[in-house]
């Protein structure tokens, strides 16, 4: 009887990939990655398990929206005082902060749990088309569709 595989840290290859988001839809892109980053397109997932990829996104602030989104979509936060309550739309979170976007988007599709926190660590998102991780030969990610 064969025993199903269990990936472990000392088993786990992980590579790094750049995503180019230059014209990309924005929520496509985001579950793309959100995947790669929790390694289900693997044959070794395993759910409870980090087996995921170091992810890079760059271009961050060229990335689309379809329909409406960039007025309609709203971002909350609140101070957790009376009255603390903010948001701001998609469109204004892109002109503003573009990597914060992208980050929130990601963070929301990962498990909201202590290995989603670690899985999310290895994202890198950057507004331009620069970023200081050369030394680890990422390779070039092509989206699916």
């Amino acid at each position: 009887m064969r025993q199903t595989y269990m990936a472990n840290e000392s088993n786990i290859e992980r590579k790094w990939f750049v995503v180019d988001a230059e014209g990309q839809t924005f929520g496509r892109l985001s579950s793309e990655v959100a995947s790669i980053l929790r390694g289900k397109y693997k044959p070794t997932f395993t759910p409870h398990v980090d087996t995921g990829d170091y992810v890079i996104i760059i271009n961050a602030d060229k990335i689309e929206f379809t329909g409406k989104k960039a007025s309609d979509k709203v971002y909350y936060t609140h101070s957790g005082y009376t009255g603390g309550i903010k948001s701001i739309t998609a469109g204004e979170l892109r002109e503003k902060n573009p990597v914060r976007l992208m980050e929130k988007a990601i963070q929301g599709m990962l498990p909201k749990n202590p290995l989603g926190r670690k899985q999310a660590k290895k994202l890198f998102v950057y507004a331009g088309s620069e970023h200081p991780h050369a030394a680890q030969n990422p390779e070039n990610y092509e989206l699916r569709g």
